[in-house]
């Protein structure tokens, strides 16, 4: 079952409009992560919720998407329905490398649990900590560090094998979405 929701939690560009993602599912979401390992157990990490209106088309307006495919992605009208924000409050703890492991562990944990609900996002480190804190409003202790795109995906993602060791993402004339993934054998250190 893991493995069906690893292979089902892909990184999706193009959604099903006029869906909306109820804040309701977003808590689920977080709440699922919230219980996540942390290092030393410090959990500097919260959430920032979007859902609609127009800071949902600000926080899209600065993220950039898929570039080495030299195409808009997501289409027109094809937008994410909502965002989690992951950030790290400064007054819990002071930023060091080691929480971001726990930025890791909480983001696949909730992509995990979006795909197990029919949902499907991306992960998002095209905009900088500047302009989300600005189009967001954050205060100066938290500090944005990933954006999650959710929504209903609505294009087709397929896992292949990477060929030579080339692992370049790309499409076909129909739009389908092919992510080589690197071959057991290549990964195992003998």
């Amino acid at each position: 079952m893991l493995k069906e929701l690893v292979e089902k939690s892909r990184s999706y560009r193009s959604f099903k409009p006029n869906t909306n993602i109820e804040e309701s599912v977003l808590l689920e979401l977080v709440d699922i992560a919230r219980k996540c390992p942390a290092a030393m157990n410090t959990q500097p990490l919260k959430y920032r919720l979007v859902t609609g209106g127009s800071e949902r088309d600000e926080l899209f307006a600065i993220t950039r998407w898929a570039g080495k495919l030299g195409i808009k992605l997501p289409p027109e009208g094809h937008e994410p329905s909502a965002y989690i924000v992951i950030c790290h409050d400064k007054n819990v703890a002071a930023e060091r490398p080691i929480f971001l492991y726990d930025i890791g562990i909480v983001t696949q944990t909730i992509m995990l649990a979006a795909a197990e609900r029919g949902l499907g996002g991306c992960i998002i480190g095209s905009a900088t900590e500047e302009a989300m804190s600005r189009v967001l409003g954050l205060s100066e202790n938290i500090v944005p560090k990933l954006i999650l795109a959710l929504g209903v995906p609505d294009e087709k993602v397929v896992l292949t094998d990477a060929k030579d060791g080339d692992t370049s993402y790309f499409r076909d004339g129909e739009g389908t979405h092919y992510s080589p993934k690197r071959q057991l054998s290549d990964i195992i250190i003998k």
